[in-house]
């Protein structure tokens, strides 16, 4: 199982937001390349990356910012946040990104996501972000009108390669993962499943960590690394010690 740090960019700097809540933020570090530098240096397998100017906007914001990181990681590096075109996602490809995560896209053009699959094959994955089973678009200020179970199906037949499950209702909020929700949605893909929101410390993680066994790739985790009630190396020991 992986545990990707997150790293947030809000105007050129390290963020968290409560709830994907704009006006709920909380600054972190003036510098997310060194942030994340940080992260890898404490044993760090991948590092998750948020435009969240991006994801709100609709066009990627930070672009200079995340191919600074991706220059300056050895650890390979996944991007979300207003990837809602070919160009946009060739664009981070081409400063190193590894991984783009879409979420709009996935929901609003089916066409565009398979296009996305089939020129990135392996490389596309997409974020669902959910409240009460519901799924938000547009850096989650929309309510889709669907369900994580009616859009599965859809994501499987554009050829996905993973989906970041997200329970808006717990990110940022440190309160627990919700683990049976998370079950279900295990039980309804066939791709490999990153959950995000509420991961508070590490007994979250042993509580994830048989999931693993299930689809479950890794988790990702965000205020609680930076607030440290989840501490990242201990985190990564004890994986370690489970293989």
């Amino acid at each position: 199982m992986i545990v990707f740090p997150a790293v947030d960019i809000k105007d050129g700097k390290c963020v968290r937001l409560k709830q994907g809540r704009a006006d709920e933020v909380t600054l972190f570090s003036e510098d997310p390349v060194e942030m994340a530098l940080h992260w890898e240096s404490l044993g760090a397998k991948w590092l998750h990356i948020v435009d969240l100017d991006g994801a709100f906007e609709g066009r990627p914001k930070n672009l200079k910012v995340i191919e600074a990181i991706c220059k300056k990681v050895n650890v390979p590096v996944q991007v979300g946040g207003g990837i809602r075109s070919v160009e946009t996602a060739k664009a981070l490809i081409e400063a190193g990104v590894q991984r783009i995560i879409v979420g709009t896209v996935a929901i609003e053009n089916k066409e565009l996501l398979k296009e996305l699959c089939d020129r990135f094959a392996g490389r596309v994955g997409v974020s669902l972000d959910v409240s009460d089973r519901k799924v938000k678009i547009k850096g989650w200020v929309e309510d889709s009108g669907l369900y994580v179970e009616d859009v599965i199906k859809d994501l499987e037949k554009a050829g996905v390669s993973f989906v970041v499950y997200t329970d808006i209702l717990r990110d940022g909020m440190k309160t627990g993962v919700n683990l049976k929700a998370i079950e279900e949605v295990l039980n309804l893909v066939s791709f490999p499943l990153i959950a995000a929101g509420g991961v508070k410390d590490l007994e979250d993680l042993k509580r994830l960590y048989p999931l693993s066994s299930k689809g479950l790739e890794g988790v990702i985790v965000g205020r609680a690394l930076y607030e440290g009630t989840f501490d990242f190396k201990k985190a990564i020991d004890w994986l370690k010690k489970q293989s």
